[in-house]
């Protein structure tokens, strides 16, 4: 499987890791960024290359996962999911690593630096990668409404039973 990795400056240590981690393991890592400590640098400029080149594989037949990493994790999941097909889920515990690709089918995962020691982080992404898509329907239907919203399809249509409860009924 190919991992694509990027992260700022308060991920570098951790991306470090996991990409020694990774390749061990015999995963094929393509480490998008950065190679040195700035601590001016900018999370969007490597997450959303690893974000794409996740896309790019994809869409090319390769099953490949992204990892991207910041002090807390919330601005690389932000900017990962500004990435047309990119569903990137932030993990925090082993459950949400796991539920991510569950319930989510999420093909990035963000993990927060400074949040937890390297062996938590590493065995959140181990799990993550690991786990598959359940395929249960009701997580199929969500992610269609999903992508049919990120495609330009418009708001999935409300449910009989939330009629009359809200600005768009």
């Amino acid at each position: 499987m190919r991992v694509h990795l990027g992260s700022d400056h308060a991920g570098l240590e951790l991306k470090d890791y996991l990409a020694s981690l990774l390749t061990a393991s015999g995963r094929d890592v393509v480490d998008h960024g950065p190679f040195v400590y700035d601590a001016l640098d900018d999370y969007p400029v490597f997450c959303l290359r690893a974000a794409e080149a996740v896309v790019a594989d994809r869409e090319n037949g390769l099953g490949s996962l992204g990892v991207v990493i910041g002090g807390s994790g919330n601005g690389e999941q932000i900017a990962a999911n500004k990435v047309r097909g990119v569903r990137c889920a932030l993990a925090w515990s082993d459950q949400t690593a796991a539920l991510g690709r569950e319930h989510n089918d999420a093909n990035v995962i963000s993990v927060g630096g400074r949040m937890h020691t390297l062996e938590e982080m590493g065995r959140f992404v181990e799990i993550f990668l690991s786990t598959p898509f359940s395929g249960d329907a009701r997580h199929a239907r969500r992610i269609a409404q999903l992508a049919t919203y990120e495609a330009g399809g418009g708001l999935p249509p409300l449910p009989d039973s939330a009629r009359g409860l809200g600005p768009d009924a």
